[in-house]
């Protein structure tokens, strides 16, 4: 068994597969809920211990002893972690890892002696020859460290540890065939921030975390209705992007708009979106982007889709990636596009 474990800051995922003949097959799918499900979401109060509390409630809920996983593969979070595509010589790996250490200091914004640094080989470049794509991946020691601290504590020896772009990249990769021509972008909403990727076939790769998630859109209504946190969040769930532009009447007859702050937070969602996707065309010269794909908690919002493909004319889906795997029948899975992480990560256990 092979088991990505996707540890957000509202919700833990995990994903188990295992190798085949024909690839893989899923074996689980589940999440948990970090805090109390009962208690308002607050992001400035989710600590080490809750964590720990959700992953083994949710490892003995689905029958996993972490003791005896041998294969696990978990993510640091895009807001704590680097990722930079650079090209580089074609060289031997010992060669290579060198060199990266060396790179990273010119392309990577953090201190040298503080920063543990990665690299995983997306293939050869499509303009130079003898030369291949490096995605370049550094965080701080004391980000790892804790990181595989809390892993210990839950019970598990640590494996590999891959950070969120390159995951949602892996999930997106094993799912879907990547277009010759064009770029797709993958956004993944998370509770408090969303991760982009822009990525295409031999196209720079491209990644940015968007201080915007499902925590805002909840505040946004919650803020505007004078609803508790959890009833604004049932709202969402409900009603979706209606629930937020829609004019709604109070006893008195008098129109009661929730309609200015909440749009304001998904159009600030879109400018970033926006914004982005104009960096990465100027900074590339290619602007052929053919998809936008939405995956994590709150990316099946109703209306969701329709508001971002409206706003930037670009065709728009909720990602599944569970749905090209073997076994996937045999499961009940509610909510597949916030296992996107999880699966990716699941992914590159597999191709270790």
């Amino acid at each position: 068994m092979i088991l990505g474990l996707d540890i957000g800051r509202h919700t833990i995922k995990i994903v188990s597969i295992e190798k085949t003949k024909e690839g893989f097959k899923i074996l689980d799918a589940a999440s948990r809920i970090v805090p109390d499900v009962n208690s308002a979401f607050d992001p400035e109060k989710i600590d080490q211990p809750m964590w720990i509390m959700a992953i083994k409630e949710l490892m003995r809920l689905q029958g996993i002893n972490p003791k005896r996983v041998k294969n696990i593969v978990t993510e640091i979070g895009g807001v704590h972690a680097s990722v930079k595509q650079i090209t580089t010589l074609d060289m031997p790996t010992e060669e290579l890892h060198s060199s990266m250490t060396l790179e990273a200091r010119k392309h990577i914004p953090m201190d040298g002696t503080d920063a543990v640094i990665d690299f995983e080989i997306f293939g050869p470049n499509a303009r130079e020859v003898d030369k291949i794509d490096v995605g370049l991946v550094a965080c701080t020691k004391g980000i790892l460290s804790k990181h595989l601290d809390l892993l210990k504590e839950c019970g598990f020896k640590p494996g590999i540890v891959d950070v969120e772009p390159i995951a949602l990249t892996n999930s997106f990769s094993h799912a879907k065939d990547m277009p010759d021509d064009g770029l797709v972008v993958m956004l993944d909403i998370g509770a408090v921030s969303s991760g982009l990727v822009v990525w295409g076939h031999q196209q720079q790769y491209f990644t940015r975390d968007i201080q915007i998630g499902g925590h805002e859109f909840v505040k946004a209504i919650m803020e505007k209705k004078d609803l508790s946190y959890i009833d604004a969040q049932d709202l969402l769930q409900k009603d979706g992007l209606s629930a937020l532009l829609k004019q709604a009447s109070d006893d008195n007859g008098n129109d009661n708009a929730i309609g200015l702050a909440e749009r304001t937070v998904f159009d600030n969602l879109v400018e970033d979106i926006r914004r982005s996707l104009r960096f990465y065309a100027k900074t590339t010269g290619q602007s052929f982007f053919l998809k936008i794909l939405l995956s994590g908690g709150v990316a099946e919002t109703p209306g969701l889709v329709d508001f971002i493909q409206s706003k930037l004319n670009v065709d728009t889906a909720v990602f599944n990636p569970l749905e090209s795997l073997s076994g996937i029948d045999e499961l009940e899975t509610a909510n597949p596009s916030q296992y996107s992480i999880a699966m990716g990560l699941a992914i590159r256990g597999g191709l270790s």
